[in-house]
């Protein structure tokens, strides 16, 4: 069964907070830049439209 888009964006979005907390030496696990508590939120967004769907 192919993935579905919201799944997909999920996953994008994810790789996306994982490459900027590599390479972002102000990010933490409690503090985010204004970059990465935009992608943060961008993947927070995703993952909860995705979490919801996969509830039914």
């Amino acid at each position: 069964m192919p993935e579905s888009p919201l799944y997909q964006r999920y996953m994008k979005a994810h790789r996306a907070h994982l490459d900027h907390r590599a390479a972002c030496s102000t990010c933490t696990d409690e503090a985010r830049c204004r970059e990465g508590q935009e992608i943060w939120t961008v993947f927070a967004r995703a993952q909860d439209s995705y979490l919801k769907r996969q509830r039914g």
